[in-house]
């Protein structure tokens, strides 16, 4: 059998011959890093590393199992390094260490195999963090769909440093680096099911280069939250809600490319709640709004940053609306499930 032909086993989660070699010529080979080659059953991480750099340990841990695998602009691999990554950025957290845990079904081709564990290896070293544990299962055909992945992130948050989603107060600024749905969409049109073509890509990236100048240069930033599974809609109403303010966005303001506006009109969907996967919200206050603007903009992944809104006294707690061109306001309510499963 050709390599392109193989496929993973129930073997290849044994315990045996077949399993050590994949771990040892595909996960090692990918990831190999000094804890990892270790081959110990945890990851033995040096205190002075975290010690040196903050006060306090940040720890987050996410679940992918996008469908599909791949698809433009990034796959399952990528997406999950950046988006655990991104949960640490979002609370001001430098991320240094990643553990990953694959659910495999059997069946799945090998070389696709090989791809997206190439592709997550090499999202780490572009954001500088080592994956430096981790875990295999194979699960019996009908039992998984394909890959499921699990990512466990963990960084350090600089002293006195101190972001929550409670702490915006009225007349903050509300900031966005990037366009609106991007990842949302693209994973829609890749869907052969819904027999949609289109030229949009995912949007999936690691945040924390372009969150950290921030952090460190605007003393006045309340909070930040990447706009993933509920869109920047809904980590907006979130932010609203804990806060107990208002949010207004100005529609004219905000970046949503013609062709995500075109398909959510198409399948009657609301961009601002389509996911995004290098997208963030940051609520700042307003003396400090143009100076964040400009340190975004100077960031490949913030050249379509754009000031979208602004927070309101709490007359409504929780409120999110939206300023039309025309002078009107619209409420805008977070839909009761997903717009579309299986995004992230």
């Amino acid at each position: 059998m050709s390599r392109k032909e193989q496929t993973i086993t129930l073997a290849h989660g044994a315990g045996g011959g077949a399993m050590h070699a994949l771990i040892d010529e595909l996960f090692l080979t990918a990831f190999g890093d000094g804890p990892l080659l270790q081959k110990e059953d945890q990851a033995r991480l040096p205190l002075a590393d975290l010690l040196a750099r903050g006060d306090r340990l940040a720890l987050t841990t996410d679940s992918f199992v996008v469908s599909p695998l791949e698809f433009p602009g990034g796959d399952i691999g990528k997406l999950a390094v950046c988006g655990t990554l991104n949960d640490l950025a979002v609370g001001g957290a430098m991320p240094l260490y990643l553990s990953a845990a694959f659910i495999i079904e059997e069946g799945l081709p090998l070389v696709l195999l090989e791809r997206l564990v190439g592709s997550m290896a090499e999202a780490a070293r572009e954001a500088g963090v080592s994956i430096v544990t981790g875990d295999t299962k194979v699960v019996e055909r009908g039992m998984a769909d394909k890959l499921f992945i699990n990512t466990t992130g963990v960084g350090v948050i600089p002293a006195g440093l101190s972001l929550s989603i409670g702490s915006a107060r009225p007349g903050d600024q509300v900031l966005v680096n990037g366009h609106v749905g991007d990842h949302g969409a693209a994973v829609m049109l890749a869907r052969e099911d819904l027999g949609l073509v289109g030229e949009l890509a995912s949007d999936c990236a690691g945040l924390h280069e372009l969150i950290q100048p921030v952090l460190a240069q605007c003393s006045g930033v309340r909070c930040l939250r990447d706009a993933t599974r509920g869109g920047l809609g809904g980590v907006l109403s979130e932010i609203a809600g804990a806060s107990e303010v208002g949010i207004r966005l100005i529609e004219r303001e905000l970046p949503i490319r013609p062709q995500t506006l075109a398909l959510c009109e198409l399948l009657g969907l609301e961009p601002l709640f389509l996911a995004n996967e290098g997208m963030t919200a940051m609520v700042i206050c307003p003396e400090q709004a143009e100076q964040a603007l400009a340190l975004w903009r100077g960031h490949p992944l913030g050249r379509h940053a754009r000031i979208i809104g602004e927070v309101l006294a709490p007359s409504s707690p929780g409120r999110l609306s939206l300023l039309t061109p025309y002078g009107g306001e619209r409420l805008l309510e977070v839909p009761h499930g997903l717009q579309l499963p299986r995004i992230c």
